[in-house]
């Protein structure tokens, strides 16, 4: 067996270990979100109530109720696990980071959590919004009847949408580590970053409201602008 292979094998198996360590830590954080599940479906359902008044979410197949509750169990279990996912994903990363890569990796991991955490909080904050808006166009005539399974779907999406978003800042600062891009290139950019944040906000918040669309667009713009300052003066470039 030559070393290629070897080297090969050895990252296969560091891989699978990684990969064990994940799905245990995921089925942990859903186990112990499923005892949780109604105090956790209370607090996503809480932003459908709020935009229509006395009315419930229902369900419409026998086995509807009980795949919800797993689907928000697993959700809510990834949300819990994620900084042991990302550890791994590191850890597996570490060997080939050179010295300076390293140095970086724990502090950019840490960050990485807290704006993923901080974007689905403001996702939340939008949901609201978003499905009043949406629900509106019913008025009078119309009366929601919406599913426990088709509003998670939503509900949950729309969340992560901008939980992953709000992790963008982290994409930049890694290119300009890698010498990709500079500050000066971004501030020279700004307008075009601009346009790409309203685009991008437009398509993760696909409810047409202005107030949604500036919830997620104005932090955005504002992390855009962190993400100049932080490339500039820490990683100077």
């Amino acid at each position: 067996m030559t070393s290629s292979t070897m080297s090969m094998m050895n990252h296969f198996v560091e891989f699978r270990s990684r990969l064990i360590k994940v799905l245990i830590a995921v089925a942990i954080a859903t186990f112990v979100a499923f005892f949780f599940n109604k105090q956790i479906l209370d607090l996503l359902a809480r932003p459908y109530y709020v935009a229509v008044p006395d009315s419930q979410l229902a369900f419409f197949k026998p086995t509807e109720a009980f795949s919800a509750v797993m689907r928000l169990s697993l959700f809510a279990g990834v949300i819990l696990a994620s900084p042991v996912i990302l550890y791994q994903a590191w850890r597996f990363a570490a060997p080939a980071m050179s010295t300076r890569e390293k140095r970086w990796a724990y502090p950019i991991s840490v960050v990485f959590v807290l704006l993923f955490l901080f974007g689905v909080t403001v996702g939340y904050v939008a949901l609201e919004r978003g499905l009043g808006f949406l629900l509106g166009f019913g008025g009078d005539a119309l009366t929601p009847v919406i599913s426990i399974d088709s509003y998670l779907k939503f509900a949950t999406r729309f969340v992560l949408a901008f939980g992953i978003a709000f992790d963008f800042p982290i994409f930049l600062f890694a290119a300009a580590a890698a010498g990709a891009i500079t500050s000066k290139k971004l501030r020279e950019n700004r307008r075009w970053a601009l346009l790409f944040i309203l685009i991008a906000a437009a398509i993760i918040t696909p409810t047409g409201d202005p107030m949604t669309l500036m919830l997620l667009a104005v932090p955005l713009y504002i992390l855009f602008e962190i993400s100049i300052l932080a490339i500039r003066f820490i990683l100077r470039r």
